[in-house]
């Protein structure tokens, strides 16, 4: 490399910091058997036992991320002590075995290809977590877009705490809709072989990736950023260039690490970054579903009277899930309703005059019910099919939401704040970000110091 390219070079490298980037060190598995390796994010399938075991049997005795991670389905296991040492011990094992290559400094430009044909374009890079914060109004340049629950952090800082390894599922959206940042990566990117690339498990769609470390791709993206920066700026200077779009709870429990980490004897420089993917929000591939709800223990007759009276709406039968799916669709500020009488599967809708964000008006009434009724525990579910799938269990409630509309979603979050908890999702349960990339974290000599 000639003088003048590894100074831009170097230049480059230093100066994304401006925009709460790091180039990171990326770890991939030696062996790219993806199928085994890769397992959806651990927020997903919350409910469904028989979607982990599955995945357990593909991995079988393979090196797989899911040995890496807790799946949050047994976030509350008696033995989630146990599970999380056993990570721990895993991430360490794989290091001293030599399961990846040689570290490499750079961007991955992702490629993934649905199971419904979308392609969705992405870019890793590691986010420093001091531009980023989750608390409603701030106004630091990466900010969450749902409202954080606190007392959901301290069980997952366990598992990241003294962990030797990250893994990224945490996807920022970034608001371009001349597509200038990710796209214009693509050329140089594809400039050399797939770093990986290949089929993922259950169906689950192909994934491929490609380095980015070339002093022309820095360049591109470089230039890129200085423009999203400043057109993503208030009249007070207030850059907000990256929305947290899936992993609100994990992003902010990474700060919460890195704060802790930052303030001891010894902090670990590494805990101050955390790898994502960044995803242009006006990406053709990226679809918004909403996150649906599902009540167990719970009077299905008499949740529907309350919020019935509580929007002053319209109860509707409907006939089948087929209607209640395209009504609620078509209707924006329509909400379905799925369970079981007398064994037989019912379907209603709420018709609304809601103007705001749907979802901004039904969870605080929720929480009121669930308020008065003790006995009712509340889940927050993907898909469609998992809507019904649910509803057709024994006292339980599954809601339908309507879908999301992206146009003015930076704009509704820099004056409003964060969106209710758990809004809107990227996708479907299976378009879920995928576990592959890895970064060395904390210093596993800390797993000795603090068992």
């Amino acid at each position: 490399m000639a003088k003048t390219e590894k100074y831009l070079y170097n230049f480059f490298m230093e100066n994304f910091e401006q925009f709460g980037i790091q180039v990171p060190e990326i770890l991939l598995p030696r062996k790219k058997d993806l199928k085994t390796w890769c397992v959806v994010a651990c927020d997903q399938y919350t409910q469904d036992f028989d979607y982990w075991k599955k995945a357990e049997e593909i991995a079988g005795d393979s090196s797989s991320t899911l040995n890496l991670i807790l799946p949050e389905i047994f976030l509350s296991s008696p033995d989630k002590k146990e599970r999380i040492e056993k990570i721990r011990q895993t991430m360490k094992k794989y290091l001293d075995e030599n399961i990846f290559d040689s570290p490499e400094k750079e961007f991955i430009y992702v490629e993934r290809k649905t199971c419904y044909g979308r392609i969705r374009r992405g870019l890793v890079v590691a986010i420093d977590l001091e531009t980023y914060e989750w608390k409603p109004f701030s106004k630091s340049l990466i900010r969450a877009t749902e409202a954080t629950i606190p007392e959901r952090i301290p069980v997952r800082k366990e598992i990241r705490k003294d962990a030797p390894l990250e893994l990224p599922h945490i996807m920022l959206l970034v608001n371009d809709p001349e597509h200038c940042l990710i796209e214009q990566a693509v050329s140089e990117a594809k400039k050399n072989p797939p770093v990986y690339d290949g089929d993922l498990m259950m169906n689950a769609g192909h994934i491929s990736g490609w380095a980015v470390k070339s002093k022309e791709a820095f360049e591109k993206i470089f230039s890129a950023l200085e423009k999203l920066k400043r057109e993503n700026s208030d009249g007070d200077g207030n850059s907000f260039l990256f929305a947290v779009g899936d992993g609100n709870h994990s992003l902010a429990t990474a700060k919460a690490v890195w704060d802790e980490c930052k303030n001891s004897d010894s902090p670990d420089l590494n805990a101050r970054y955390a790898l994502v993917e960044i995803v242009n929000i006006y990406d053709f591939g990226l679809t918004f579903e909403p996150i649906h709800r599902v009540l167990f223990n719970c009077n299905a007759f008499k949740l529907i009277s309350f919020l019935n009276e509580k929007l002053n709406g319209e109860l509707v039968e409907e006939t089948s899930e087929t209607s209640l799916e395209k009504n609620v669709k078509n209707f924006k500020a329509d909400f379905g309703f799925v369970f079981k009488e007398n064994e037989k599967q019912k379907y209603f809708r709420i018709k609304t005059k809601i103007q705001e964000l749907a979802v901004s008006r039904l969870q605080p009434l929720l929480d009121e019910f669930i308020s008065c009724n003790k006995e009712i525990e509340i889940d927050y579910i993907h898909g469609n099919e998992e809507v019904f799938r649910l509803g057709a269990q024994k006292n339980a409630v599954a809601i339908l939401l309507p879908p999301i509309a992206k146009d003015s979603f930076f704009e509704t979050i820099s004056i409003r704040g964060p969106l209710p908890r758990k809004s809107f999702s990227m996708g479907e349960a299976s378009e879920k970000r995928f576990y592959l990339e890895c970064r060395k974290l904390f210093s596993a000599d800390r797993l000795s110091v603090n068992p």
